[in-house]
């Protein structure tokens, strides 16, 4: 089926790109989601790639909640 996203399995770890597709935002929109403290990331000592667990991404949404604004 076109379109239809990948389900994100808790033990896998993604790179940014994979995450920003999974999620379907783009990849400066998960930068600010890491940097503002809603995602967690690891990266290795001295090293530029930026890793994300599967897990942590399922924890976000789990602690995200849609706020209904209408009176």
């Amino acid at each position: 089926m076109a379109g239809q996203k990948s389900a994100i399995e808790p033990n896998a770890v993604y790179s940014r790109e994979e995450a920003a597709q999974l999620l379907g935002v783009s990849l400066s929109t998960l930068k600010r989601m890491i940097a503002d403290g809603y995602l967690r990331a690891s990266k290795l000592n001295g090293g530029r790639r930026i890793f994300i667990r599967g897990s942590h991404i399922l924890d976000m949404l789990d602690k995200s909640t849609l706020r209904n604004n209408k009176k």
